[in-house]
């Protein structure tokens, strides 16, 4: 670990040194709630925010954590006083007897920073997560409405037709790798301010299988994966906004040797209408009636999101502006029972023409003081 690789848990949460647990719980929330992976977030940056809550919540390892963080910040080259690092300090349980001993250490720290020093040489064996897939999908607005079903193409990494995903060209056989012996892991050296550990990492030769084919496979080049053209039919559920991820587990791009599938998380975009907004789950519109109609009372026909004609009951004396509600007939909740408002916006029609039997009449009206 150098300084450049040191995590600085009170950037990653943005917060001051002398922050109060309420101040980082705050600030936990907040970006766990931005980042979060099942919203569409980076999953690394939530693993990164979550060890920095995990260390900053808890008093006593925060304050470990402190004096680690300050001898990185005063440097390496000078003394304990120099930094104010002093590792007999840090807490951790130097008893070299027979029930405890360096092994009981490295675990600390491992706890503490999330190391892995080499002790678990298989734990790497943890498959990793093969890269998610981002889409985004177009709707009107009257499409969500209803439940739909939508086909989307794009573009997968698949295991190889030929190979079956082995790498090996058909009937070859596999061999043992000669940089890792078979073991599939090799050693690394990490150097850190408590000295130099050896770890293991998975073989890049072999990519952790501790085999290779002896003739790589003609299409894939040995890889196991190509890259593959996909549609597939994605269900849509009724009420989706703008803005909302859909998550399909698993339906990303298949993994290598033995990795798990990555996800594929379509983004909805939802294309403006012309005559309807939405409002949350409410629809918009406005709507234009006549003068006589809004003093007296009457009927006017309008098209509904789906191009419906329906009649719309005008109560006499309604003024220009107001709203009518019309209950259950906007957006459905989405996954959940019931259908959002139709508001429509009243505008009183004033005519810029008039006929000369109209003008009579409105001027007859205008004697009697209307």
């Amino acid at each position: 670990m150098s300084d450049q690789n040191f995590k600085d848990y009170y950037q990653i949460l943005g917060v001051e040194k002398n922050a109060s647990p309420e101040d980082i719980k705050k600030a936990y929330y907040r970006l766990a709630h931005k980042y979060h992976p099942d919203k569409g977030g980076d999953e690394e940056k939530f693993k990164e925010i979550n060890e920095a809550h995990q260390t900053l919540s808890n008093q006593e390892k925060k304050a470990q954590y402190d004096r680690l963080r300050t001898a990185f910040q005063g440097g390496y080259g000078g003394t304990e006083r120099d930094f104010g690092f002093n590792p007999g300090e840090m807490n951790f349980d130097f008893n070299f007897g027979a029930d405890r001993g360096f092994e009981d250490i490295i675990e600390q720290l491992e706890d503490l920073f999330n190391l892995d020093f080499g002790r678990h040489q298989s734990s790497w064996r943890q498959p990793s997560r093969t890269r998610d897939i981002q889409l985004s999908l177009q709707l009107s607005l009257a499409e969500v409405l209803y439940p739909q079903k939508k086909k989307v193409a794009f573009t997968k990494k698949g295991a190889c037709s030929r190979c079956q995903g082995s790498g090996a060209e058909p009937e070859t056989k596999m061999k043992e790798c000669p940089a890792c012996r078979g073991r599939g892991e090799v050693p690394k050296i990490e150097t850190t301010i408590f000295g130099s550990f050896a770890r293991y990492a998975p073989c890049p030769e072999c990519h952790g299988r501790g085999k290779m084919p002896e003739k790589p496979c003609n299409v894939c080049q040995g890889s196991g994966i190509i890259e593959q053209e996909q549609e597939i039919e994605v269900p849509v559920p009724a009420g989706v906004d703008s803005g909302q991820i859909l998550k399909f587990v698993g339906q990303g791009h298949t993994g290598s040797f033995g990795q798990p599938a990555s996800d594929l998380y379509i983004k909805i975009i939802v294309r403006p209408d012309p005559d309807f907004q939405r409002h949350g789950d409410d629809l918009f519109r406005k709507v234009k009636i006549e003068f006589s109609d809004a003093v007296l009372g009457g009927k006017t026909k309008i098209k509904d999101l789906e191009g419906k004609e329906i009649e719309i009951k005008i109560p006499k004396g309604i003024k220009s502006g107001e709203i009518l509600k019309i209950k259950n007939q906007g957006i459905p909740h989405f996954r959940r029972f019931g259908r959002g408002d139709l508001l429509l916006q009243i505008k009183i029609h004033i005519p810029s023409k008039l006929t000369p039997e109209q003008k009579k009449l409105i001027a007859k009206l205008q004697e009697t003081g209307l």
